[in-house]
């Protein structure tokens, strides 16, 4: 259902829900270094993400260190495929016929 999400459209909340949507879960490492942010920036935009249940971070341990991966939930894709198609939609008037 098209429906124009404020959380999801910020540029990278909305960088962030497409990547995980697109890959089902990531490394924050790879997240932070595709978006070109940094930590706290990136941390900053998950713990929103977080607050309304559209991204569930998770820490594992590994012999060298811990490391963050996030996952979209099942709110988060239905939020982002809402906010693209009501993009969409507002958009489509513009495009030229063919």
């Amino acid at each position: 259902m098209p429906v124009f999400d404020e959380v999801v459209h910020a540029p990278n909340r909305l960088q962030i829900c497409a990547m995980l949507a697109a890959v089902g879960s990531a490394g924050f490492s790879v997240v932070r270094d595709d978006l070109g942010i940094s930590d706290s920036a990136l941390s900053k935009q998950v713990k929103v993400l977080q607050t309304v249940g559209y991204v569930k971070p998770a820490k594992t341990s590994g012999q060298a260190h811990r490391s963050t991966w996030l996952s979209p939930t099942a709110a988060g894709r239905d939020a982002l495929a809402g906010h693209l198609a009501e993009l969409r939609r507002i958009a489509d008037p513009a495009q030229p016929e063919s």
